[in-house]
């Protein structure tokens, strides 16, 4: 069947939107979405810094929330409510695919492994997508952030843009086919 690309786009946009609502339609889910954002955040936010970060840590791990507030600040000052907001909405995306993932590894698992090991790349794709600018911070390479156009917000937009393309892609995950018939 060819289908038009505006029917091909009327499509993705449909499937986008039920795979960023599915995590409100549980509490469960929602918790685990939830969960997922606020760890990826304070990953993400201490990554800037990594060295302060670890330094404070090990000095008193009950300090986390005082490394989160200062280092929240850091990435405002340095790259204003955009990149605040760019990282706030990784956060939240990576939640979103983290609990449509465990799902899809659900559904496979009824199926057999060769299933499981289609879905676990993709989630760990997520993840990875997820780090984006701040794998180069945990890797040593802050000031590689400042070296990159916008400060890495250009890097952030890109990753939101994957996340956003592959969450669109798969659709609600209890009606993605995996493998056959759903």
């Amino acid at each position: 069947m060819n289908r038009t690309p505006t029917v091909e786009a009327r499509g993705w946009t449909r499937d986008l939107l039920e795979a960023v609502v599915y995590p409100l339609t549980s509490n469960a889910r929602l918790a685990i979405a939830g969960f997922v954002t606020a760890v990826t955040y304070v990953v993400l936010v201490l990554s800037t810094f990594p060295q302060f970060s670890f330094q404070l840590l090990t000095r008193n791990p009950a300090d986390i929330g005082y490394a989160v507030s200062t280092l929240t600040r850091e990435v405002y000052l340095g790259t204003g409510w955009i990149g605040l907001g760019l990282v706030a909405l990784y956060a939240i995306l990576t939640g979103i695919a983290v609990t449509n993932s465990v799902t899809l590894v659900r559904r496979a698992r009824h199926r057999g492994a060769s299933t499981v090991v289609g879905v676990l790349p993709g989630m760990l794709a997520a993840g990875c997508a997820s780090c984006g600018a701040g794998v180069l911070g945990a890797l040593g390479f802050v000031g590689a952030m400042a070296m990159l156009p916008f400060d890495g917000n250009l890097l952030r937009a890109g990753g939101i843009f994957l996340l956003l393309f592959f969450l669109g892609r798969a659709g609600d995950p209890r009606t993605c086919t995996i493998g056959g018939d759903p």
